[in-house]
């Protein structure tokens, strides 16, 4: 019989295995999360990027929907990985990489969730002075303290936070939606079909970039569930809920923007709580936007964390992580957002589209050589104590990894369109960003051809089977 899995709050486990003992939770929870992940006002303003960007309101959110579509089953698929390995998701990038190869990826990972949490906190920070009658920078700092705590606790806390925020962003965002649609005549809006590929494959990109973003994480948050967990059902929960919770967000942000123009950009919380007809309602919105942005933003510093731990591990041979390592490396990603959160946020929607862009640029080509591997390659059977051995089966480097992935890099850079560079190759596209498709399809084909011309490693006994 197995003892009763830990009913502490705060986590003592990092990026080690969990054993079956200390696995639990429901499929539910894995919903929960995501869907409040989503239903979030960093989404609705991703959303609205579609229409300021000038798209029209109807072929925006039919691109919105196709890239959560596309976008959700590559994060998903990751999600599915958590109960069969027990362990975060980066650290099986050790597969492909390499056990100190691996750092490459996580280096950039890790950056790059900083910028997210810093978009998120400034929007928080807004809504959090609006509610208390504070300057914006006493709402962003006050917002980083209550991350840290959260994300220093960890895994149990995160679903709790993820449970109570579906509650509160699904009330928030029906009254929301209820209010827009008593209060303006959207008709004309929907039936405005101007059609145009550059602002259509804008919204594709924008919602699909959105999804992608989360796949370097996604896995730590399943990695709990037994390892019996269906596989289908854990990809159908964590996409499902992913997928519905960004959609409704971000067609509110399409909506809104289109009816309030372009005065929309720089004071977004405020119009979007506007919608509320002011009062006692207003305060609510204001308290709803930033709860909702404490699940996303502990999953980053949480994310962060865990890329930083497993950075260390590969060079230190330690997988075991104590508390108050924990907490240094918390606070020193939480302080780096929140100078970040603090410099940036006079222009925040134009470094805001270019970002989130930008972002693909690292996520697809990684995405692409792990799931491939994953699925294909290793069949979902992994030698996890060599995952900790830089001599062990999966080495210190892995050429063949590092090399995909450097060319997935290279190869979207004609393609790519953001406020600090442009492609070479937009000008015969219209101007149109295709490099996400890029960075997923050539490294993974790439990686595949490579791959399964090596000897493939047998996975001992001991191994995720």
């Amino acid at each position: 019989m197995q003892a009763k899995p830990p009913t502490r709050l705060i986590e003592t486990r990092a990026i080690d295995f969990i054993p079956e003992n200390e696995r639990h939770g429901r499929l539910l929870s894995q919903f929960t999360l995501w869907f409040s992940a989503n239903l979030q006002i960093t989404a609705v303003i991703t959303g609205a990027l579609a229409v300021v960007l000038g798209g029209d309101v109807f072929w925006s959110l039919i691109g919105l929907l196709i890239g959560q579509l596309l976008g959700g089953a590559v994060m998903a698929l990751h999600g599915a990985q958590g109960p069969r390995l027990g362990l975060p998701q980066m650290i099986s990038s050790r597969v492909q990489f390499g056990v100190q190869g691996a750092t490459i990826p996580l280096a950039l990972v890790c950056v790059l969730y900083v910028g997210f949490n810093a978009t998120g906190t400034i929007l928080s920070g807004q809504a959090i002075a609006q509610l208390a009658g504070l300057s914006r920078e006493s709402g962003i700092l006050i917002f980083s303290a209550v991350i840290a705590v959260f994300a220093v606790c960890g895994y149990r806390m995160i679903h709790l936070l993820g449970r109570v925020a579906s509650v509160f962003g699904l009330v928030a965002f029906a009254y929301l939606f209820a209010r827009l649609l008593s209060v303006n005549d959207i008709a004309p809006l929907l039936r405005n079909h101007r059609f145009a590929w550059d602002s259509f494959l804008l919204a594709v990109s924008l919602s699909a970039s959105w999804q992608i973003a989360f796949g370097p994480y996604v896995a730590d948050y399943s990695r709990y569930l037994p390892s019996a967990t269906s596989p289908l059902r854990t990809f159908l929960c964590v996409g499902g809920g992913s997928v519905l919770g960004a959609q409704i967000a971000m067609s509110l942000g399409v909506l809104a923007a289109a009816l309030v123009g372009k005065p929309f950009a720089g004071r977004e919380v405020a119009y979007i709580v506007g919608l509320s007809g002011g009062g006692a309602m207003a305060g609510w919105l204001f308290f709803s936007i930033a709860f909702g942005k404490i699940t996303v933003s502990t999953l980053n510093a949480y994310g962060s964390f865990m890329c930083l731990a497993t950075i260390v591990s590969g060079f230190k041979r330690e997988a075991r992580m104590g508390q108050a390592q924990r907490l240094i490396f918390v606070l020193a990603i939480v302080g780096l957002s929140t100078w970040i959160a603090l410099a940036a946020q006079a222009d925040f929607l134009r470094h805001f589209k270019s970002f989130i862009l930008f972002l693909l640029t690292f996520f697809t080509p990684w995405s692409a050589i792990n799931l491939v591997d994953y699925y294909w390659i290793s069949k979902e059977r992994y030698d996890l104590p060599a995952l900790s051995d830089p001599d062990g089966a999966y080495g210190r480097w892995n050429k063949i990894g590092v090399g995909c992935y450097a060319f997935g890099l290279l190869a979207q850079l004609p393609f790519i369109a953001t406020g600090f560079y442009s492609g070479p190759l937009l000008p015969y596209l219209n101007q149109v960003d295709i490099s996400w498709l890029i960075g997923l399809a050539a490294p993974g084909a790439l990686y595949f051809c490579l791959a399964r011309r090596q000897a493939p490693h047998t996975a001992p006994a001991s191994a995720a089977e």
